[in-house]
C-alpha cells in the first residue's frame, strides 16, 4: 500500500515536473542550488559564529569580573564606597557589553552598584550566587533587554564579598545579525547573477532545441521544406545535420510518392474514361446496331407469321418473335446500364431515379431517392458519370451483399461540395473490395469515402466531392 502510495506520489510529480519546459527546469535546478548552498552556509556560519561568540562573551564576563573583584578588594577592606563605586562606573564605561555591575558585601547586602536612580532590581540578588571557593559562577538571565550573561566571583576567597557584573547579549546578536544580512545579500546577489548566466546559457542551448521541435512539428504538417541551422560543432548540431538528412529524405520520398500518385491517378482516370467511352460505344452499338436487327428480326417474324397456312409454324414463329422481344428488351437495359443516354441528355437526377426504379424492380428492394441543390444548374460531366457510378455501385452492393430490405439515395449540392450518402438496413460490413471502385473515384476528383458500419444495423457510405 505504501509503496503503491508512493509510485502515485511520483508519477503525479513527474506529471507536474515533466510539464515544465527546459529552460524553466535549468533555472529552477541552478536557482534551487545556490539557494541551497547560499542559505545552508548561512545557517552554518551564523550557529558557529554564535557559539564562537557566547563563548567570548563568557571569557569577557569572567575575566571582567574577576578584575573587578581584584581591584576592589582594597575599597572593600576600607571601606571606601565612593572609590568603589566610581570602579563600577569605570568597567561599565570601558566595557560596551557590560550591562550592569554591582558589589555585594560580607553580610549579603548590596555595597555599590551602577543602576543609579532606577534603584536595584528586584530579585537580581538572590539570581546568582558564587561559593568561597568558586573560581567564578555564570548564569544567564532572561531580562526585558534581553539575554544578560551574569557572573559572579568572590572577592578575597569571598571573605570581603561578591563582585558582579552582567553582560549583555545585544551587541552580539546585533553583530550575528548584521553578518547574516550580509550572507543573505550575498545570497541573493549570487542568485541573480547566477539566474541571468543560466538564462542566457538556456537560452544558447536550447534555442536550437526549440527551433528542432518547430521544424519537426511544421514536417509533421507536411511542410518538408523545413531546415535547421547548424549552430555548434557539438551533439546539438549532429542532431541538426541528421535532421536536415532526414527531411531532405522525405521530401525526394514525397516527391517520388506524389510522382507515382500522379501517375497512378492519370492512368486510373485514362482507365476509367476509356471505360466509359466504351461503355458509351458499346451502347451505341446496342442502341443502334443490335437493337435495329433485333426489330427487324421481330418484324420479319411478324411477317412469317402473318403469311404462314400452317398452325404449328405459326405458333412456332410467334413464339421466336417473343424470345427476340425478349432479347430487345435485355439489350435495352444492357445498354442502359453501360450508359444511359438520359445522363448525357437530361442529367443526373433523371439517370438516377432510372437507375433506382430500376434496382427497385430487378431485386425487390424499396429505395428512397432525394436530390437537392441540382435544379439550377448541372454538375460538371465528369462529376455526374462518377456520381452515377458510385450510387449503381453502391446499391448493386447492397443488393449482393447487404440482404437489406430497405435503402437510401442522397445527393446534396451545398458550399461547393457534392454529398452523396448510401445507407441501407442491411447486416453491415459489406464487401469492401466492392466499395474499392467508389474510393477510387472520389479521390480522383479530389473527394473521399467515408464507410460506417455496424454489425446487424446497415451500413452508411458518405461520399464528398468538391465542385466549382
Amino acid at each position: 500500500m505504501k509503496s503503491r502510495l508512493l509510485q502515485h506520489l511520483f508519477t503525479r510529480f513527474w506529471a507536474i515536473a515533466g510539464a515544465v519546459s527546459v529552460r524553466t527546469k535549468i533555472l529552477g535546478i541552478v536557482l534551487g542550488l545556490v539557494l541551497l548552498l547560499g542559505l545552508g552556509i548561512t545557517a552554518q556560519v551564523r550557529a558557529t559564529l554564535i557559539r564562537t561568540m557566547d563563548a567570548q562573551l563568557e571569557e569577557q564576563a569572567v575575566s571582567v569580573t574577576r578584575d573587578l573583584a581584584a581591584r576592589a578588594t582594597d575599597f572593600i577592606l576600607v571601606n571606601d564606597l565612593f572609590a568603589t563605586h566610581q570602579l563600577l562606573r569605570e568597567t561599565q564605561t570601558n566595557n560596551a557589553n557590560v550591562r550592569y555591575a554591582f558589589v555585594i558585601d560580607d553580610h549579603g547586602q548590596v555595597a555599590a552598584h551602577t543602576f543609579g536612580d532606577k534603584g536595584f532590581p528586584v530579585g537580581l540578588l538572590n539570581a546568582n550566587t558564587a561559593a568561597h571557593d568558586d573560581h567564578h559562577r555564570t548564569v544567564i538571565l532572561d531580562t526585558d533587554e534581553g539575554l544578560v550573561w551574569d557572573t559572579a566571583v568572590p572577592i578575597f576567597g569571598g571573605r570581603v564579598g561578591v563582585a558582579r557584573v552582567g553582560l549583555s547579549e545585544a551587541g552580539v546578536r546585533r553583530a550575528v545579525d548584521s553578518v547574516t544580512a550580509q550572507l543573505l545579500l550575498t545570497t541573493v546577489l549570487v542568485s541573480i547573477i547566477g539566474v541571468t548566466v543560466s538564462a542566457l546559457l538556456t537560452w544558447i542551448l536550447t534555442r536550437p532545441i526549440l527551433n528542432l521541435a518547430q521544424a519537426a512539428q511544421a514536417v509533421g504538417r507536411g511542410d518538408l521544406t523545413q531546415r535547421v541551422p547548424r549552430w555548434a560543432n557539438d551533439e546539438i548540431g549532429d542532431l541538426a545535420v541528421s535532421f536536415n538528412s532526414m527531411t531532405e529524405a522525405l521530401a525526394k520520398a514525397e516527391g517520388e510518392r506524389v510522382e507515382r500518385e500522379q501517375l497512378r491517378a492519370r492512368y486510373v482516370s485514362g482507365v476509367i474514361a476509356a471505360q466509359e467511352e466504351e461503355r458509351k460505344r458499346i451502347a451505341r452499338e446496342l442502341h443502334d446496331s443490335t437493337s435495329q436487327s433485333l426489330t427487324s428480326l421481330m418484324v420479319g417474324l411478324r411477317s412469317l407469321s402473318d403469311v404462314c397456312n400452317s398452325p404449328a409454324a405459326k405458333q412456332r414463329a410467334e413464339e421466336l418473335r417473343g424470345v427476340t422481344a425478349q432479347t430487345l428488351d435485355e439489350v435495352h437495359n444492357l445498354a442502359v446500364q453501360l450508359r444511359p443516354s438520359v445522363l448525357d441528355d437530361v442529367g443526373l437526377p433523371a439517370a438516377l431515379e432510372r437507375c433506382v426504379n430500376d434496382y427497385q424492380i430487378r431485386y425487390n428492394l424499396i429505395i428512397d431517392l432525394i436530390v437537392r441543390g441540382l435544379e439550377s444548374a448541372r454538375l460538371p460531366a465528369e462529376v455526374e458519370t462518377a456520381l452515377y457510378r458510385m450510387v449503381q455501385e453502391g446499391l448493386t452492393n447492397v443488393a449482393r451483399h447487404a440482404q437489406a430490405k430497405t435503402a437510401s439515395v442522397m445527393i446534396e449540392r451545398r458550399d461547393g461540395i457534392v454529398r452523396a450518402i448510401i445507407e441501407d438496413d442491411g447486416r453491415g460490413f459489406h464487401n469492401r473490395l466492392g466499395l474499392y471502385g467508389i474510393r477510387e473515384r472520389a479521390e480522383l476528383l479530389g473527394g473521399k469515402l467515408t464507410i460506417e458500419s455496424e454489425e446487424g444495423k446497415g451500413t452508411s457510405l458518405f461520399v464528398e466531392i468538391p465542385v466549382k
